[in-house]
């Protein structure tokens, strides 16, 4: 069994920690080997725990989807403040870091560029290089590997709480490594210090760990899930479900109006790689076609190591907008904060794939030039493994 930076902070009985006012940024999925949560952990150790911020979804992982916030309260245990970084801000205000010496993050990733937990750390390391603050990253697996990149690299014009940073889609780092990557491109390196993962290689997935699953959100429910994502993801930009309301979320997609068997011979076609398409029927029971019978697919994934979430996903929008032109439709914005670029330019990174789809262009020419976008981050990535 691998060692998350949680699991090596706890065998040292936080002896890091001693002496300083600590606060945390962690969720409901800041779990030690052991299912101990990184809360009980520190005030085991008698570390002076402050206050605790959490993300989108909420420190309890009680919040769904996008753009439901969540307010601060007082934690009923400890009796300290629990601040909202999902809520009327994204940002730790002044006065919830005064008097701290050390911020702690210990958050879940999925490896996929628009999964905001990055991002909402980002903001915290941000804020405490202003305040003098150091901050310790407790280092987690990428739960899909750390060894494939997929997808355009993010243009600045459409950074958002999606992307804060020109990463693709699929970056292949733990969050430990995005973190200090940016900090080190920002000047913000000083602040941070990564307890690095004991035992991971860049090629395990998490069901090589030996970590239990929990969940990091409430539509990730497993790793099959976690790895379908980071393309599946782009429905959201679309009127086409993403799975919400069901118990497969991003592994199902339909509509009322789509034809599953059409749209099966036309991904047939396309002979995508490690995996198959089944025709099914759903019926979300909230966010779109909330109650109603949606037709459609489930995404079989028969090899992970050969599978590309992202071309598979572009190449299922664009089957489902050319069978059926007079149904599909892109959602305009606001989507995560952003009121002005379109959903699906700030997923994808660019204007480029919807303009693909909706101008009848190549997709595979399209391709090619993520292909170059995906060598040059490879380049830039290389200085900053830890692994």
């Amino acid at each position: 069994m691998i060692r998350t930076g949680c699991d090596i902070l706890a065998d040292d009985s936080c002896s890091c920690l001693k002496g300083r006012r600590v606060g945390l940024l962690a969720n409901h999925a800041s779990v030690s080997s052991e299912l101990t949560h990184i809360t009980e952990i520190l005030v085991r150790n008698r570390i002076d725990l402050s206050c605790i911020f959490g993300p989108q979804h909420g420190f309890r992982g009680d919040t769904q989807a996008n753009m439901v916030e969540w307010e601060g309260y007082i934690h009923p245990e400890f009796n300290i403040p629990v601040h909202s970084l999902y809520g009327k801000t994204r940002r730790p205000s002044p006065e919830s870091l005064a008097g701290l010496d050390m911020m702690i993050i210990d958050l879940p990733d999925v490896g996929a560029r628009p999964y905001t937990y990055i991002w909402t750390a980002l903001c915290m390391l941000e804020e405490c290089s202003k305040a003098g603050i150091e901050i310790l990253v407790l280092d987690r697996p990428n739960p899909i590997g750390g060894s494939v990149v997929e997808g355009p690299i993010l243009r600045e014009e459409f950074f958002s709480f999606v992307g804060m940073y020109p990463f693709p889609v699929r970056h292949a780092l733990t969050i430990g490594e995005a973190l200090q990557m940016i900090g080190l491109s920002r000047g913000l390196q000083s602040a941070l210090e990564v307890k690095k993962l004991d035992g991971w290689k860049r090629e395990m997935y998490f069901d090589i760990t030996g970590q239990p699953w929990v969940m990091p959100s409430p539509n990730i429910p497993t790793l099959d899930t976690a790895i379908v994502y980071p393309g599946m993801v782009l429905l959201e930009a679309t009127n086409i479900s993403e799975g919400r309301g069901t118990t497969r979320p991003f592994e199902m997609t339909g509509a009322p109006w789509i034809e599953p068997k059409r749209l099966i011979s036309v991904l047939k076609s396309h002979n995508l790689e490690g995996v198959v398409f089944r025709p099914i029927d759903f019926s979300p029971a909230w966010d779109k076609y909330s109650g109603r019978i949606c037709r459609g697919i489930q995404l079989h994934i028969t090899d992970r190591s050969r599978f590309m979430p992202l071309r598979t996903a572009a190449i299922l929008i664009k089957s489902i907008s050319d069978i059926f032109p007079d149904d599909f439709e892109w959602l305009a914005p606001p989507y995560e904060y952003e009121e002005k670029h379109m959903p699906i330019d700030i997923l994808s990174g660019s204007r480029l794939l919807r303009k693909t789809i909706d101008s009848d262009q190549d997709i595979e020419e399209l391709f090619m030039s993520w292909k170059s976008d995906e060598k040059d981050y490879l380049a830039a990535r290389k200085d900053h493994l830890l692994y």
